[in-house]
């Protein structure tokens, strides 16, 4: 009996794979449609207050409100400092960093740091919840490359849903080899956080999440903007992409072909940059391009389809228009950054990973008291990822990596710049070779899990500790049941 429900179990899941993955499903557009009339949001930079030991001190508070996306239609939806989205926090390499993420919410979230090193008790992971009504009051030093990072909330089983309403923001690390950059925020220096919707008749946000990776919408918001254009005064411009969907990957490039520099990945600058006219960028991913203008041109940031599940839908992303009046910018250097590579030793540890349809890693469900991995603090590992089912990618907390190869062969050159998020698509596999930070700690874990939130929340998550080198084998692997913090689980 046990072997015919496991056969129709699988027959089951090889009808709903070939379904979602199919080749031949209808494309998703919005290409034709839009009128280009909306005036880009550019997040608003937070300016801090600073302390006598010269501590830069910001204040988020999260919060709800309305936001009219559709023109006459307001949308219920959460902020940070507003009603929808969160503003960029500016810091350089050194500075210390202090906050007060305030919950105006009537549920509980969290601010995790995305990219970020930092000690895993300020990670603000889905066991530093933040009540409702209180305040959470994390701080460190900024310790890592220059790097487009983010923050969202991370709780475990309810991801998907509060990165959707609203909840995220730009996290910029400024170091001596990004500053060769445009760096004029708002002018030469642009945001472009990138995410797709789904409306009701009325204009409100619909959290229909009914398939396989959860919400795929059929709209387009660029900083919470819906049909944006740009008006550009710099002969040259970096764009900082990121990829905030829940589900949907991007394929980027422009609809009059141009080639853009691409010149860093998630964590840090590349080495040199790289000429392309397309790059793809999944859920959590960001991307730094350098576009070069003349006056009076106009182009479309657009995204191609390239596939089924998360990669299909073309998209019309903002429209760009050149001023007949440039400011000169300086060509992008032919050195960018002056971080070395990430190498690891020949006798480094090899940590395999499988990733499967069920939304689980190494066959396990993320349980929030069991530890899967312990890992030395400040090592260098190589992690294998093998993909068996569905579109997933990987993100690693309180790490920077370099991808060694995909299915055996080196990445293509833009992709080996330092990374903390990797696409890894059905019947992959990935190898990485992954930089921890140096931050022990026996008692708070950090994790690892897919970034298509409804994945993430379903259990595609497991959960390591870093550990003084040489106590691995003295950590338990068990956390506190009894405690606070240990009690939220998931709703999904």
């Amino acid at each position: 009996m046990k072997t015919y429900k496991g056969i129709f179990i699988l027959l089951l899941l090889l009808l709903v794979f070939g379904l979602a993955g199919c080749g031949d499903e209808k494309t998703v557009t919005n290409v034709g449609k839009l009128h280009f009339e909306n005036p880009l949001k550019i997040p608003q930079l937070l300016e801090p207050t600073i302390g006598n030991d010269g501590t830069k001190h910001f204040t988020l508070t999260m919060q709800s409100g309305t936001t009219e996306f559709l023109p006459g239609k307001m949308a219920d939806t959460w902020g940070i400092n507003g009603s929808y989205l969160g503003p960029t926090i500016k810091a350089s390499r050194g500075d210390k960093v202090a906050f007060d993420v305030v919950n105006h919410l009537d549920v509980a979230s969290t601010i995790h740091w995305h990219g970020m090193k930092l000690p895993a008790v300020m990670d603000g992971g889905p066991h530093q919840m933040i009540e409702a009504g209180e305040t959470w009051s994390p701080n460190w030093t900024i310790d890592q490359p220059a790097a487009t990072d983010w923050y969202h909330p991370h709780v475990h089983g309810k991801t998907a849903q509060h990165v959707y309403r609203g909840l995220a923001g730009l996290f910029l690390i400024d170091d001596k080899d990004s500053k060769k950059l445009p760096s004029d925020y708002g002018v030469d220096d642009i945001p472009l956080i990138v995410q797709d919707k789904l409306f009701t008749s009325d204009g409100q946000l619909s959290e229909k999440d009914d398939t396989t990776f959860g919400t795929l919408g059929n709209e387009i918001l660029v900083n919470g903007t819906y049909d944006p254009f740009l008006k550009v005064t710099a002969s040259q411009v970096r764009f900082r992409l990121l990829n905030a969907s829940n589900a949907r990957a991007y394929h980027f490039g422009f609809t009059d072909g141009r080639s853009f520099q691409l010149v860093a990945n998630d964590a840090g600058l590349l080495q040199k940059p790289v000429t392309l006219n397309r790059v793809m960028l999944s859920p959590g991913e960001r991307a730094e391009m350098v576009v070069t203008f003349k006056p009076g041109e106009e182009t479309i940031l657009r995204s191609y389809s390239e596939g089924s599940g998360i990669e299909n839908g073309e998209f019309d992303l903002l429209k760009i228009v050149a001023a007949s009046k440039l400011t000169a910018s300086t060509p992008v250097a032919g050195q960018l950054s002056t971080v070395p590579p990430i190498e690891v030793p020949k006798d480094a540890r090899v940590r395999q990973f499988k990733m499967t349809m069920e939304s689980m890693i190494n066959d396990k469900k993320m349980k929030m008291n069991r530890i899967d991995e312990v890992v030395p603090a400040g090592t260098r590992e190589i992690w294998e990822i093998d993909n068996f089912g569905w579109s997933h990618n990987f993100h690693i907390h309180d790490a920077a990596f370099q991808v060694l190869d995909i299915n055996g062969k080196k990445p293509p050159e833009y992709e080996r710049g330092r990374k903390d998020t990797v696409f890894i698509p059905n019947g992959s596999t990935v190898r990485l070779a992954v930089e921890f930070g140096n931050y022990p700690d026996p008692s708070h874990p950090l994790m690892y899990h897919c970034h298509i939130l409804r994945h993430e929340d379903d259990g595609m998550m497991g959960q390591f500790l870093l550990v003084e080198p040489g106590t691995e084998s003295q950590v338990s692997t068990q956390l506190p049941k009894n405690n606070h913090e240990y009690q939220h689980t998931n709703h999904h």
